[in-house]
């Protein structure tokens, strides 16, 4: 039964509760770093680390946190390893530290991450925890690598830098710029509210 709570917290996030296509969180690095398949899926991989890391952290002392100044606990708890990750990627990765630019230290103010510790870690022990924060990130990588994707494909004939349309394709330019991601987003949202489930 309690594995069974945990499966349940954690599918959650990947459809039925996904952060970008029904709660519409995260609005700022989803339309912002999306040109490309790459991108979205690096600053998913953040905001995983992130969700994750002070997710653990912040149930494990939650009972510990005066409720008078828990927000700016959690906002220096999730700060901290926005650092980490964000100094990782500079060293590592720092081509894909350099496309997403300031949206990965901006991850400090990112509702869903904000949301989940107060929402749900911040009232819950630590293995429910761990599942709500690794299938809110998960949906919401899911989302972005399927935003990059479409924008990738239209605006320049390929998906994670493989080519996938030949010479006889005329990119689309507008689907790396900033209406692109407005217009992908905007009609996957409305395939999706079409085609799912009526909610009562």
């Amino acid at each position: 039964m309690k594995s069974y709570r945990i499966y349940l917290e954690f599918v959650k996030g990947l459809w039925k509760q996904n952060p970008v296509f029904f709660q519409l969180l995260g609005m700022c690095p989803t339309l912002a770093v999306t040109n490309s398949a790459i991108n979205g899926f690096s600053m998913g991989l953040a905001v995983i680390f992130v969700l994750v890391c002070s997710g653990i952290v912040i149930s494990s002392i939650r009972k510990l946190i005066p409720s008078e100044v828990r927000i700016p606990v959690f906002v220096i708890i999730i700060a901290s390893f926005v650092t980490v990750i964000d100094l990782l990627f500079k060293a590592e990765l720092p081509e894909i530290s350099k496309a997403l630019g300031p949206y990965v230290p901006l991850i400090v103010v990112n509702c869903i991450i904000l949301g989940r510790q107060e929402s749900f870690v911040s009232k819950n022990p630590l293995l429910p925890s761990i599942a709500d924060t690794l299938g809110m990130g998960t949906g919401f990588t899911i989302a972005l690598v399927i935003l990059g994707s479409i924008r990738e494909l239209f605006g320049s004939g390929s998906i994670f830098g493989y080519q996938i349309l030949g010479s006889y394709f005329h990119p689309w330019v507008i689907m790396i710029l900033p209406p692109g991601a407005f217009l992908t987003l905007g009609v996957l949202i409305g395939l999706i509210n079409k085609f799912s489930p009526r909610r009562t």
